[in-house]
């Protein structure tokens, strides 16, 4: 088994030794710009921790966890357009730098990028990698749809946002997996198991992420404080906080997510403030734990020895226990 900070140096290496600079530069110099501006490369290294766990190459595995870090970055580029976000990690989004049309442009041949980086490996596995990484795309489509869909309508339950979630954030690290999985020539039904154990981590991951908007800082998750209730975004929290409001809550929060003419600011505050008095923080975070052991359960039925699962499991908890 390798270790884990070689399988994280290896995950962080082969992304940036990738050439992505070409011409013309309009075309190319926003992918870049894109690919360069940091991150953990969490699925390039999800990628390889399932190669490893199989006993598979992790050196073979570099190029299909290229892919998949081209294809996470491809969604938020253009997340970021219909987000009107300004920062991704703490640095101006890639429309705000190039320009809105350089943006969708790029977007689109970082998309073609990551599926032909598929077709480095022999047919049928170039085949598979190919099915799951467009399969995927579509998925993360569908909940990008939802998420937006969700802006317009007022009775969003939690089991629609968590299925939104499902399919705009944890289909891609189950595929990253799955990918690692494929290179190591593994059964369907192990990939199976590995597959809905990252689904159900990216659950917790987006619900942390729903958290670190309210209650992280500027520095440490290099994005506006409260950008999601400034978007009147129906997250967990707040469908949480109106599920558990009494009336008075409840009502305050709609006229909060309603009101036009309310700073920012004011309003982010405003809405934290109800959140603290119904501990949503809280119940967000007991959620996290659950959703967590729930992917562990998925994790002990897959047929390696234990020692061969303990780089994942540390990565599951680290994941958790993030500040950004």
């Amino acid at each position: 088994m390798t270790s884990l900070d070689h399988l994280q140096t290896l995950a962080v290496q082969c992304v940036e030794q990738e050439l992505f600079l070409n011409e013309p530069l309009s075309l190319y110099e926003p992918v870049n710009y894109g690919m360069r501006q940091g991150g953990k490369r969490i699925r390039p290294l999800l990628v390889l921790l399932a190669t490893d766990m199989f006993g598979g190459d992790i050196h073979k595995a570099t190029q299909a966890a290229v892919a998949v870090e081209i294809l996470h970055n491809f969604t938020l580029l253009h997340d970021d357009i219909m987000d009107k976000s300004p920062f991704r990690r703490g640095q101006p989004t890639c429309y705000k730098q190039f320009g809105t049309n350089a943006a969708i442009l790029s977007g689109d041949a970082m998309f073609a990028m990551a599926v032909r980086k598929c077709f480095e490996y022999e047919p049928n596995v170039a085949y598979k990698l190919a099915k799951v990484l467009s399969q995927t795309s579509i998925e993360i489509c569908k909940g990008q749809a939802l998420d937006m869909d969700f802006e317009k309508q007022d009775n969003v339950t939690i089991n629609q946002y968590l299925e939104m979630v499902r399919l705009k954030t944890s289909v891609l690290l189950g595929c990253s997996l799955e990918s690692g999985a494929i290179i190591a020539n593994v059964n369907a039904h192990q990939i199976k198991l590995l597959r809905d154990f990252g689904e159900l981590i990216g659950i917790a991951f987006q619900i942390q992420d729903d958290v670190l908007d309210c209650w992280g800082c500027f520095e440490s998750f290099g994005k506006v404080k409260g950008k999601d209730i400034i978007d009147n975004k129906k997250t967990f929290l707040y469908l949480k906080a109106l599920e558990m409001a009494n009336e008075e809550q409840k009502k305050e929060l709609l006229q909060i997510f309603s009101a036009n003419d309310i700073n920012q600011n004011e309003k982010v505050e405003k809405v934290i403030t109800v959140y603290d008095s119904l501990k949503i923080r809280e119940f967000a975070e007991n959620f996290i734990k659950d959703y967590t052991e729930k992917a562990m359960e998925n994790l002990k039925k897959i047929s390696v020895n234990a020692q061969s699962k303990e780089n994942l499991i540390t990565f599951a908890n680290s994941l958790m226990k993030r500040e950004k």
